[in-house]
């Protein structure tokens, strides 16, 4: 017999992902396996509490303070947590800094793992078949696509992130900064360059 698309479950779905998920949400709340409040409080978490914003307060802290880079160094998470940033996700994460020797980059080979109290969630191309597979065999050719074009001597190292050890990369304070508090600091650095598909931005 053919297959009927129309009695299948997915054929009751909307095409446009957001309706989808808008679509799931309300069949899960109408069975009463979702609470709308709790997810609610889930996305306020993800969309305004943590995020970018609080990965560029560690990297701007690390810059502007030997002490705390130091302690960075030795123990990532318990010095990210002094600034009263941690969660799930976030348990484990080691800080890596960019030199002119070395650019890090960071990938998840096996899914997704990714620092969410640091980075929020994480971008649709992070998790892509393309970029987990690449990053590894072509790191400086996806860099280029990125925009990242690096100095022929700088090598290119991948840390693959996991379910026990996620990765921050600090990158290179650029020049012109010395001048600049912290918040003027942290509003250079952009999620891409603390996952290593960016650089720092230039002060204005």
């Amino acid at each position: 017999m053919p297959h009927d698309h129309h009695d299948h479950p997915h054929s009751l779905l909307p095409s446009d992902p957001a309706l989808r998920v808008k679509a799931l949400e309300t069949i899960l709340t109408r069975k009463g396996l979702v609470d709308p409040a709790a997810l609610d409080a889930i996305l306020e978490t993800y969309e305004k509490k943590v995020g970018p914003h609080l990965g560029a307060r560690v990297v701007a802290r690390a810059w502007s303070d030997p002490a705390f880079m130091a302690a960075l160094r030795q123990d990532s998470t318990a010095a990210i947590a002094t600034l009263g940033i941690s969660g799930r996700q976030g348990e484990h994460v080691v800080a890596v800094e960019n030199t002119p020797e070395t650019h890090n980059m960071v990938v998840c080979t096996l899914c997704s793992c990714y620092p969410w109290p640091l980075l929020g969630i994480p971008p649709a191309w992070y998790k892509s078949d393309a970029y987990r597979a690449r990053a590894v065999r072509e790191p400086r050719k996806v860099l280029a696509e990125f925009g990242v074009t690096l100095p022929e001597g700088q090598k290119v190292r991948v840390w693959d992130s996991t379910a026990e050890v996620r990765y921050l990369v600090i990158p290179m304070r650029p020049e012109g900064t010395e001048g600049l508090d912290e918040a003027q600091l942290a509003a250079l650095v952009s999620r891409d360059s603390m996952i290593g598909t960016g650089l720092a931005g230039a002060p204005a």
